[in-house]
């Protein structure tokens, strides 16, 4: 009797052991509010634009909510005079069995007026399969198992916000760059995950289904002006996060994008 117990424990411990992680982590949007700022311009170049004064949430995984991350927030609420909510988690990809997903963070979200789905290096490192455009589509009669893929999620996401408000305009963020392995930063990287996929896929693939929805899509990965030559400036010692200066350096891009989705 005693031997069967310990057997049972031993496959329980086993068991667990196997198991994907989940995330303990959950969105907690109250502590991620960004208002504008006493010290703005009183002139913006932004004034007039479809998105000036409007209110911004913002779904993704840590290099969307580090602290490092206000900095930019902290313009485009300056620039657009706008208010930014972030659900953003550590960990969080796409895929839904990717830490606390963007699919989890969009469900409990309330009503904005611009939703901006920013991507991150989750599902590539995290070995999620990337997918395709046509996953969780009415292409594929919406199959729910195809929200084990980084598109999938995407899809769901922006299904799910333009049923949540079908106003609202939705932005995409691309992964930006991570200096961890050749693939994270090299389009041309023949540096693969365990799918058999670069980082430069995911990318792609990103991309490949914002132009399925329309969705605008600003392209981190391709625009951030940062490579191995000078990404020590702009990074933490991780080689993935990006420091304040990093976030300084993009911030202008993004509040340009967001002011009218161009």
């Amino acid at each position: 009797m005693k031997t069967k117990i310990l057997l049972v424990a031993a496959l329980a411990l086993l068991s667990a052991i196997a198991a994907p992680a989940q995330s303990s982590r959950k969105s907690d949007p109250s502590n991620h509010r960004i208002k504008p700022s006493l010290s703005r311009p009183a002139v913006s170049p932004y004034q007039g634009c479809a998105n000036y004064g409007k209110r911004i949430a913002v779904f993704g995984g840590s290099l969307s909510v580090n602290k490092e991350s206000d900095a930019a927030k902290q313009l485009w609420a300056d620039l657009l005079n706008a208010e930014g909510v972030t659900y953003g988690v550590g960990g969080a990809g796409f895929s839904r069995n990717q830490g606390y997903s963007l699919r989890r963070q969009v469900d409990t979200a309330g009503v904005f007026d611009v939703y901006v789905l920013w991507a991150s290096t989750n599902d590539f490192n995290g070995k999620r399969e990337c997918g395709s455009f046509r996953d969780y589509t009415e292409l594929d009669g919406y199959d729910e198992s195809r929200l084990e893929t980084q598109c999938g999620g995407i899809n769901y996401c922006i299904r799910k916000l333009r049923e949540k408000n079908p106003e609202a305009q939705i932005y995409f963020f691309t992964s930006l760059r991570f200096f961890r392995r050749d693939s994270g930063y090299n389009p041309y990287s023949t540096d693969v995950n365990a799918t058999g996929k670069s980082f430069a896929d995911y990318v792609a693939a990103q991309i490949e289904c914002c132009r399925y929805h329309g969705v605008p899509v600003l392209d981190q990965f391709g625009l951030q002006n940062v490579d191995i030559h000078n990404y020590g400036q702009f990074y933490l010692p991780d080689k993935l996060h990006m420091n304040e200066a990093g976030y300084r350096r993009i911030a202008p891009l993004q509040a340009a994008f967001l002011a009218n989705g161009l």
